[in-house]
């Protein structure tokens, strides 16, 4: 069994990913895989060189995120573009990471993705839960943690799915706005009724 575990930015998807890996869960993050395929000698970063220059990369030939970020977020065109070279890419890999992961027979495999409704791989998972906290707090902690200013924590948050259609579209909801150790309680629940229906 496949489980999507996502949420906004700040809503704290890694700390309940590694909740779940504490349990014995493996899990395979979006983000790591959205990394991989963009790394020097890969194809899609060729094309992302070959669209916007050597603006886009480090000195160490390594691509300069953040100035990809402000590139994109500055045109809705670019990120279109910019998702049709690296969302295929990075779903077979996905894939190939999951078919491996579940030949080593857990309970269950956790793929955390923070676009997983938007990218469509939730069409790869059975079921799907979502980190919920409000959205002030998504901006308070986004801001606290990353190097962004509050204009682009707020275009990142306009990109993404409204908050009560990705609530709507969850198997499970996990309410992150409390402390730890309130998390960890929904979590342990959680996995205990995943592993009963994963059997």
């Amino acid at each position: 069994m496949i489980v999507g575990l996502t949420g906004g930015i700040g809503s704290g998807k890694s700390t309940v990913a590694r909740a779940f890996g504490e349990r014995g869960i493996p899990c395979i993050d979006a983000d790591d895989v959205a990394r991989e395929v963009v790394a020097p000698g890969e194809p899609a970063l060729e094309e992302i060189r070959q669209r916007h220059g050597e603006e886009v990369l480090h000195e160490d030939g390594t691509l300069n995120r953040a100035r990809l970020r402000e590139l994109i977020f500055e045109r809705p065109e670019e990120r279109t573009w910019l998702e049709s070279v690296t969302h295929p890419r990075v779903r077979e890999r996905i894939v190939t990471h999951l078919e491996q992961m579940q030949r080593q027979g857990p309970p269950y495999v956790l793929l955390v993705s923070p676009l997983l409704f938007e990218s469509g791989q939730d069409a790869l998972v059975d079921f799907t839960v979502v980190v919920d906290i409000p959205e002030a707090l998504q901006l308070s902690r986004t801001l606290a943690r990353d190097e962004v200013s509050e204009t682009q924590v707020r275009a990142i948050l306009a990109a993404q799915m409204p908050h009560h259609e990705r609530r709507a579209r969850a198997d499970a909801l996990i309410d992150n706005s409390q402390d730890t150790a309130h998390m960890h309680e929904q979590v342990a629940k959680l996995d205990s009724r995943l592993r009963t229906a994963a059997h």
